[in-house]
């Protein structure tokens, strides 16, 4: 695939990826270094949503399998998604981005409610939009809500930063030292062979949306804006 510049894109983050060597919680200081290499991409001039997990303060699926009613753990880890992205907004704001917060549950005293057009007006004046909450409904991953605000807003891409990551592989490549890292990827490549990039929801969305999704490691210095650039870092899977 030729590098390309994406015009308008989600970025994906795991709420691990606030805690640092915590593991858990909002680390401030892993917080406003995230904030610093997402403002690097940020002024390359990119259009730029953010998802946020929430399994640094809370897991719906892991209490759902000790017996927790799923509905009611997966709107706990909503509410840990808003947590996050208020963390993040308030870091960025503090180097000077300009950046909005929006939830798909409403909470008016605490950030806004999402509203499609409004998000897309926001990323049009340049702010960067986080989107807290996940979809606002029970049994559907982040995974998923990153797809469905990138085709919502109409993004080019969805950059999954992971922690530790550098793309996608083959087999565990921590267990096998044979393991096969993949440059590119379809996304039926992706569910034939099983590869645990994304839920199979968010996977069909990006597919039949024609969305980019680029897997990187988040850890590696600069990355983020490379992925911005279209640079040739970690694994495609491509969307067209």
């Amino acid at each position: 695939m030729d590098n390309k510049e994406y015009q308008r894109v989600i970025l994906k983050l795991s709420g691990e990826a606030l805690a640092g060597e915590h593991k858990v919680g909002i680390d401030p200081l892993t917080v406003r270094l995230i904030a610093e290499e997402i403002k690097e991409a940020y002024n390359t001039g990119i259009q730029l949503g953010i998802i946020v997990g929430g399994g640094n303060i809370w897991r719906g699926k892991s209490a759902s399998e000790l017996g927790m009613e799923r509905a009611s753990a997966d709107y706990m880890g909503m509410l840990a998604t808003v947590m996050n992205a208020l963390a993040l907004q308030n870091a960025l704001e503090a180097i000077g981005v300009a950046t909005r917060a929006m939830t798909s549950i409403s909470m008016e005293a605490v950030a806004e409610p999402y509203i499609r057009r409004r998000a897309i007006r926001h990323l049009e004046k340049g702010r960067i939009v986080i989107f807290g909450g996940g979809t606002g409904n029970p049994f559907f991953s982040t995974d998923t809500t990153a797809a469905l605000r990138a085709a919502e807003i109409g993004a080019d891409a969805i950059l999954m930063a992971k922690n530790g990551v550098d793309g996608v592989y083959d087999a565990d490549p921590k267990v096998d030292p044979n393991a096969k890292k993949y440059e590119e990827l379809t996304f039926l490549e992706l569910v034939n062979r099983n590869l645990k990039v994304m839920d199979s929801t968010a996977a069909t969305l990006c597919m039949d949306n024609n969305i980019d999704v680029v897997v990187f490691n988040m850890n590696t210095k600069g990355n983020i804006k490379k992925a911005v650039e279209g640079q040739k870092i970690g694994t495609t899977v491509k969307g067209r």
